[in-house]
C-alpha cells in the first residue's frame, strides 16, 4: 500500500513538472519602452500582436513630433521566443544610437536574430511628422474666418438700408385715381415692400 502511494506521488510530481515545461512564456505584448535618441528626442516604443507583431515608435523633438510603424514575424526567431523582452530592449538600444528614430530605419536588425529568416525582420510600413503648434494654427484660421464673416455681415447691413424718400411737391386736387396710381408706383420704387401702403398714403397727401 505504501509503495502504491509513493508511486502515485511520483507520477503527480512528474505531471506537474511537465506542465511547467509546456507552459509558454509570457510575451512582451502591449508593453512600452521609453528611450532617447542621439539628439535627445524623447521616444516611446510600443508592441502589439501575436505571430505577426506591430511596433510603433512615437517621438517628440524640438517643436515637432514624429512617428513610424514596423511589422514583422520575430516569433520565427528562436531567440525571440526564448526571451522577447531582450529582443525589444536590443531594438531600443539600436534606436538610441540614431539622431532620428524613424529616418534610415527601414529595417530593424539586431544581433540575436541575425540568422533568422527574413520574415523575422521588422520592416517599416508607415511614418509621419506633425508640428506641435498645428493646433494654434487651426485656432488662428478660425478667428480669421470669424472676423471675415462679421465684416461681411456689417457690409450687408449697410447695403440693406432703405433709400431716402425724395420730397415730392404737392399738386392740385382733382386728379383722383391717377394720383393714387402714381403714388403707388412711386411707393414701389422708393419704399420697402411692407411699407408700400403707408408710402402710397404719404405720397398721395403730397400730390393732393
Amino acid at each position: 500500500m505504501k509503495s502504491f502511494a509513493l508511486l502515485f506521488l511520483v507520477v503527480i510530481c512528474g505531471m506537474g513538472g511537465l506542465g511547467q515545461k509546456l507552459k509558454p512564456k509570457k510575451r512582451s505584448n502591449g508593453e512600452e519602452i521609453n528611450f532617447r535618441t542621439k539628439t535627445k528626442d524623447v521616444c516611446t516604443m510600443s508592441m502589439n500582436g501575436d505571430e505577426e507583431m506591430k511596433l510603433r515608435i512615437e517621438c517628440k523633438s524640438q517643436g515637432m513630433s514624429y512617428w513610424c510603424e514596423f511589422t514583422g514575424k520575430p516569433s520565427v526567431c528562436r531567440a525571440f521566443r526564448n526571451n522577447p523582452k531582450i529582443y525589444w530592449n536590443q531594438i531600443a538600444m539600436e534606436l538610441r544610437k540614431l539622431p532620428h528614430a524613424c529616418e534610415s530605419t527601414q529595417v530593424l536588425k539586431i544581433t540575436m536574430c541575425q540568422k533568422a529568416p527574413t520574415e523575422a525582420l521588422m520592416k517599416q510600413i508607415a511614418a509621419g511628422m506633425e508640428p506641435e503648434d498645428l493646433a494654434n494654427q487651426d485656432k488662428s484660421l478660425q478667428k480669421t474666418s470669424t472676423s471675415m464673416r462679421g465684416a461681411g455681415e456689417s457690409s450687408v447691413k449697410k447695403i440693406g438700408k432703405p433709400p431716402i424718400l425724395p420730397l415730392i411737391k404737392p399738386t392740385q386736387h382733382g386728379q383722383g385715381s391717377e394720383n393714387e396710381t402714381e403714388a403707388m408706383k412711386l411707393a414701389r420704387e422708393h419704399c420697402w415692400e411692407s411699407l408700400h401702403g403707408f408710402c402710397s398714403y404719404i405720397i398721395g397727401i403730397f400730390r393732393g
